[in-house]
């Protein structure tokens, strides 16, 4: 009985101990940004107030950020840029998935085709706006192309990856079982492959998170790069300071739910 609650006080201490750290880093990261922003003739803190002076902002604007008609709600700029960052990873997790085991299924389709995967993978996905505005104009599309590009070249090439990864003796105990090729697919290919090409989503979200802000800095009207935009060209370091703010702490909060997906539905391991 004894070792059993130690056992469990162990697993709480071990739970706890990254969050309780966690919260210390950040609160003495923020104590010691008050403390030298203090100070107004600190020539960092004209540039970087310290938050006391830059939250009140979001009270004192209603939570509305903006000018007149073109002003939108922070919630609104917050949900608006994970829709758009999650419709455009969706679709390009989904399509890597595809266009990865379509290449797979032949050796020709790989020497081919990943050759020009790996030329556009490295490309940046900010040196895509000028072909979507081009192409889509100042529109939601323009947002989602680019975290589509962002992301989908290298998922495929992982997706290609994983495959190659595949144990043989599963695919042919699979066959010894009497799987065609379609239940060998479906049953042994796909799910081997899920868990690692999830888990390098989660990793090339930062990429597409940066991404779709320099989409939203392009003229979208709404979402937290324009908030970036707005405070840039009303010449307001607390709405700068504040739109990044939302930016990190948003970014951080998805990434965390990416996590727990990952564990609680990509658990297993090839």
């Amino acid at each position: 009985m004894v070792k059993g609650n130690s056992g469990g006080l162990g697993f709480i201490s071990r739970s706890l101990l990254p969050l309780v750290c966690g919260v210390i880093s950040c609160v003495v990261f923020v104590g010691a940004w008050e403390v030298i922003g203090a100070n107004p003739e600190n020539p960092i803190a004209q540039v970087l107030p310290p938050p006391s002076k830059f939250l009140p902002v979001l009270f004192e604007s209603d939570f509305k950020i903006g000018l007149g008609s073109q002003s939108a709600s922070i919630y609104q700029s917050v949900i608006v840029t994970l829709i758009r960052v999650i419709s455009g990873m969706t679709v390009a997790f989904v399509g890597s998935i595809v266009c990865g085991l379509l290449i797979s299924l032949s050796k020709w389709s790989e020497l081919f085709i990943l050759p020009i995967l790996g030329l556009i993978a490295p490309i940046a996905p900010i040196a895509w706006v000028p072909l979507a505005l081009v192409v889509f104009g100042v529109s939601n599309l323009t947002a989602v192309f680019i975290v589509f590009m962002g992301v989908f070249f290298t998922l495929t090439i992982a997706t290609v990856a994983e495959i190659k990864r595949i144990p043989e003796s599963l695919l042919i105990t699979a066959e010894n079982l009497g799987g065609d090729n379609f239940a060998r697919w479906r049953f042994v290919i796909i799910p081997a492959v899920l868990p690692g090409v999830f888990t390098l989503l989660r990793l090339n979200f930062i990429a597409a998170w940066m991404a779709v802000l320099a989409a939203e800095m392009t003229g979208l009207r709404d979402g937290l790069g324009t908030v970036v935009m707005t405070g840039r060209n009303l010449f307001n370091s607390n709405l700068i300071l504040l739109g990044i703010c939302i930016i990190g702490i948003t970014g951080f909060a998805v990434d965390r739910l990416l996590l727990l997906i990952q564990r609680k539905f990509f658990w297993w391991k090839i």
